[in-house]
């Protein structure tokens, strides 16, 4: 038995394609196979149904492979070892992110990275929560950037700051003279919201439904990115809701349609989260110093603010 070995078998599970894990593992597909086959043999068992499709484990090779990732995990601290003691942030970190942080975090991070840490490689993905997490247990990804709490006790979270909701409306609407704005008053204006599956979807429902259960009347339309949500505002009146950060990107007659909420404001709780049982500490921590040198002193605050679940 051989470490590559159980590393095909994770990438055939990760991925339920002997096609697929070959083309993630830099193989052909029949040496993939064979290595696989051999360690079946060796062992006396099917770790895989291949009359499936998608590929999926047998039930002795769910058990196999569970212990594979362990093993995996542990042989990987051989090299963080030898990386601490180097004092040297090198090596490649694979990280998930949500695509309502991404744009307005993201793009300053990964340029100061670069710049400081030369031997390491960052791989990011966009995905919604729920693929962050799946892959984070799968070993896909090494660490998450996303909305917490996730109430998931296999999952660690470091959180990092505090974003505040604000209002986007349209001049036409009742409530562009207003200051600042409840949550009630929303009840009766047309609400944009992202496509099923993002987090910040879940956590707008939330505020709007904070009081009254007909505050739903009039969410018409899903999108899929905030930039669309504010032209939706901006082309087709009623009114959204907006992270903190996404100010910075918007014209100063668009920062005219922005209020914000009365106190306390509805924030979301944005965090680092790692499986339990990941192991590269150096390369986690360079990542969150970065992130937390771009964060306003006072989004680092949990004070007299509403954490919105999601």
């Amino acid at each position: 038995m051989t470490l590559v070995q159980l590393e095909y078998i994770v990438a055939v599970d990760t991925y339920r394609s002997f096609v697929g894990a070959a083309e993630k593992c830099f193989v052909t597909q029949p040496t993939l196979s064979m290595q696989v086959q051999k360690l079946e043999e060796m062992l006396n068992v099917k770790i895989f149904d291949r009359t499936k499709q998608p590929v999926i484990p047998t039930e002795i090779g769910q058990q196999i492979i569970a212990q594979a990732r362990l093993v995996l995990q542990e042989s990987q601290k051989i090299k963080e070892i030898i990386n601490s003691q180097q004092q040297d942030v090198v090596g490649e970190l694979k990280v998930g992110i949500i695509p309502t942080v991404a744009p307005y975090l993201l793009p300053q991070v990964i340029a100061a990275m670069m710049e400081k840490y030369p031997g390491l490689k960052l791989l990011i993905w966009e995905y919604t929560t729920e693929d962050i997490i799946h892959h984070l247990k799968t070993g896909v990804l090494d660490c998450g950037l996303l909305a917490t709490p996730l109430a998931d006790e296999a999952i660690i979270e470091d959180p990092l700051y505090y974003e505040n909701f604000v209002t986007y409306i349209s001049k036409n609407s009742k409530l562009f003279k207003k200051k600042t704005i409840d949550p009630e008053d929303l009840e009766s204006e047309n609400i944009w919201l992202l496509n099923e599956g993002h987090c910040m979807r879940a956590q707008a429902l939330n505020i709007c439904r904070s009081t009254k259960e007909n505050r739903l009347q009039g969410l018409t339309y899903n999108s899929g990115s905030v930039e669309t949500l504010i032209r939706m505002v901006d082309m087709n009146n009623g009114a959204t809701l907006l992270p903190e950060l996404a100010l910075a990107e918007l014209s100063n007659k668009q920062l005219t349609k922005v209020r914000s909420f009365k106190s306390p404001e509805p924030v979301r709780e944005i965090s680092l989260v790692t499986h339990k049982n990941f192991i590269k500490k150096r390369m986690l921590n360079a990542f969150k110093e970065e992130i937390l040198q771009l964060i306003p002193k006072s989004m680092k605050q949990k004070k007299k603010k509403d954490v919105v679940g999601i």
